[in-house]
């Protein structure tokens, strides 16, 4: 254990969560930082509020299994001109359909996702594996066929503690009305 007086227990949460590559869990900050979990559980909800009341550049948000810091969103427009300057860190029109594909449908194959986009899902699975957003989650008990589904890393990037966080699909869809002018010529 470090020497000397020991920081407000905030202060450590900062810290700690700073350095973090991934979000932190309750469980995890109270042991690495000798606290108690009821302790931890309060000053965090409070440490966010203080946050966006004071109109910093980030926030601190509960996501996924834990706790991370993220970019306050009025900010995120010059982080990602920061960030991205001279990057092609984004995804492609194909990877962000089959992602939302997963996210919606999953556990789901890659031939379900293929009939749902018209074009083979073999290239951008591929992609979207390595970049750690979707993963092999089992196998089809009928067709043997790999299933996949997002990742909690996944989760983090969207900002979401669970996929029940989705925005629902139907507002965006088109109505009975709406279809008849794709169906009638």
């Amino acid at each position: 254990m470090p020497r000397g007086e020991r920081p407000p227990l905030a202060a450590l949460l900062e810290a700690v969560l700073m350095v973090a590559e991934q979000p932190v869990g309750v469980a995890e900050l109270a042991t690495g930082l000798g606290a108690s979990a009821r302790e931890i559980e309060r000053l965090l909800p409070q440490l966010a509020e203080s946050y966006a009341h004071d109109g910093r550049g980030f926030r601190l948000r509960h996501v996924g299994a834990g706790w991370r810091f993220y970019t306050a969103d009025e900010c995120a427009p010059w982080v990602e001109g920061f960030v991205l300057a001279g990057q092609s860190a984004r995804l492609s029109q194909a990877a962000l359909e089959t992602l939302a594909v997963v996210a919606y449908q999953q556990p789901v194959s890659r031939g379900r996702i293929g009939a749902v986009r018209g074009v083979s899902a073999d290239g951008v699975i591929r992609t979207l594996t390595a970049r750690r957003l979707v993963e092999e989650v089992g196998h089809d008990p009928d067709t043997g066929a790999i299933l996949y589904g997002t990742t909690d890393y996944f989760l983090e990037r969207m900002g979401l503690r669970s996929l029940e966080e989705l925005p629902p699909l139907a507002p965006l869809l088109p109505g009975l009305d709406d279809l008849d002018d794709f169906v009638t010529p």
